[in-house]
């Protein structure tokens, strides 16, 4: 039972903080605003704080496994310094769901739904990789030069001045494959066109979530477990950070929408993560100057906007 009670309480940890999440801090179908998106990323970064000294307890009363044998002061920076590689690798994320948002046509209402979703997709999917270990994760790891060559397409359609939004009835992509319409249908799944059923949009938004954060996952995994095995500390630093990042998008979002030349910055960036992704096997880019390259993108797109903004005003 010691070496259960761990898991037992991180799960319950998350259970709580995913029902708080989706009961209380959302209103069904309601937008997130800029000030709630910073105060819900708050909570969920106190909350990984928190968790960093139930985790001290553990490893100080033997109460998890400790196959490399951590003190719990090594425990602890070992889980905190895995939280930052993750929240540092999963960045790249948010600028990829944007644009998936934007794909499909999602309402802002609807945005949070399929965000909380992904979190719980994001958990199993995160724990399978986890458990599959070192070996497999390094034999697929080849697939991220599809996916980067995939978000080369994503950034350049992304400039595409096309105002009427795509019929998912005829696109070649998921819609192939599930039968996905355009239809959103009050935020549901499944809807009924012409006495037939398919799937909405919204369900094509989920998987394409889905599908993404298992591809970026291939990366930031085998990065914590370069730093350590210990399934505990690698499986509860990816989930809390996961869970910030799900909230910080919403700010993001609302920058988009307020700096129009965002969309600019968001083109470099992903232009950016998709040659990383290609050249992973024989280029390794450092962390800080991936966060430094999307800091200068979103500074200058913000500069610029408000530039923009002036002399049209003047105007």
């Amino acid at each position: 039972m010691g070496n259960t009670l761990p898991w037992i309480v991180l799960i319950a940890h998350v259970g709580v903080l995913l029902f708080i999440d989706f009961f209380i801090l959302h209103k069904k179908d309601k937008a997130t605003n800029p000030k709630q998106a910073v105060f819900e990323t708050l909570f969920f970064v106190v909350n990984a704080l928190v968790f960093s000294g139930i985790i001290y307890w553990f490893y100080k009363n033997g109460m998890v496994d400790n196959p490399s044998n951590l003190s719990p002061g090594n425990s602890v920076i070992k889980y905190l310094t895995g939280y930052i590689i993750e929240l540092s690798l999963s960045v790249d994320n948010l600028f990829v769901i944007a644009i998936i948002f934007v794909g499909y046509k999602i309402p802002k209402q609807y945005q949070h739904k399929l965000l909380f979703l992904g979190i719980i997709g994001a958990i199993v999917f995160r724990a399978i990789l986890i458990g599959v270990g070192l070996i497999l994760i390094h034999k697929i790891h080849q697939i991220t030069i599809f996916f980067g060559l995939f978000l080369l397409y994503t950034a350049f359609n992304m400039l595409k001045k096309e105002e009427q939004p795509k019929d998912y009835e005829q696109n070649k992509g998921i819609a192939k494959f599930f039968n996905i319409s355009n239809k959103l249908d009050n935020g549901h799944f499944r809807t009924e066109i012409n006495g037939k059923r398919v799937f909405t949009a919204m369900f094509g938004a989920l998987i394409t979530i889905e599908f993404t954060d298992i591809l970026f996952a291939l990366d930031s995994i085998p990065a914590i477990f370069a730093l350590t095995t210990d399934p505990f500390i690698v499986f509860s630093s990816n989930i809390f950070a996961i869970m910030g990042l799900r909230s910080l998008y919403f700010f993001l979002a609302n920058m988009l929408e307020k700096f129009k030349y965002l969309k600019y910055s968001v083109f470099s960036i992903l232009i950016f993560v998709s040659l990383k992704l290609i050249t992973a096997s024989w280029v390794e880019i450092p962390e800080w100057f991936s966060l430094l390259f999307i800091g200068i993108s979103l500074a200058i797109g913000i500069w610029i906007s408000i530039l923009k903004a002036k002399t049209d005003e003047s105007q």
